[in-house]
């Protein structure tokens, strides 16, 4: 997340950590998401903002869903990804009641991508800065996302860029300046939380 434009506080990230759990919760009791009013929460919670919502089992991955452009208010994003992550993820079964305590939830809230401008794949090499930025690489119909967790599998910006490719469909040892149709840098944060730990960690963005 882009601390140039918005800032959650301490409180405010536990209750989109809170909401997320209590999502999956719901789906597994009466199978839909969290209802949540925005106009209940704090006017930083009701702003439209794109987020993520990535479950961790065990330290491998159990689901991600998300959105890169903002479509409604964070609260409802962050309530309505959790659950589609535990139970609308097609490449996994949905989460079971007895995976539940050992969930670990990820959200990660992004600011608007920003058009990249580059002459060679170095010169993107070096302007994408690690465990920061998020990428979108997109060619015709392919297209492959990164979120700024990802940087803590493939910390190498090389290896960062190559993985991209593949996930885009690409070779990873195509030219990029030849091959994308565009580029997106998507600042952003994400915090997680672990069975036994609200807050584990808190990630923002440089100021731009």
């Amino acid at each position: 997340m882009s601390s140039t434009d918005h800032t959650l506080n301490e409180q405010q990230r536990a209750v989109l950590l809170q909401t997320a759990r209590e999502s999956i919760r719901t789906g597994l009791r009466e199978g839909h998401p969290l209802v949540v009013n925005p106009a209940d929460f704090e006017e930083a919670l009701q702003a439209e903002r794109a987020t993520f919502v990535t479950l961790n089992e065990d330290g491998k991955l159990r689901g991600c869903i998300g959105h890169l452009e903002a479509i409604q208010p964070l609260i409802r994003d962050v309530a309505d990804n959790a659950f589609s992550a535990a139970f609308q993820d097609s490449h996994f079964p949905p989460v079971s009641e007895r995976e539940f305590d050992r969930l670990e939830i990820h959200i990660s809230v992004l600011s608007p991508p920003q058009p990249l401008s580059f002459a060679s794949e170095e010169d993107l090499l070096r302007q994408i800065r690690p465990g920061v930025d998020g990428l979108i690489l997109q060619d015709g119909y392919y297209r492959g996302t990164f979120l700024p967790s990802v940087w803590e599998q493939l910390p190498r910006q090389e290896e960062f860029l190559a993985h991209l490719k593949l996930k885009a469909g690409l070779p990873a040892k195509s030219n990029t300046t030849r091959r994308a149709g565009s580029m997106m840098k998507a600042p952003g944060g994400g915090y997680c939380q672990s069975p036994a730990n609200l807050n584990c960690s808190w990630r923002f963005s440089s100021r731009s």
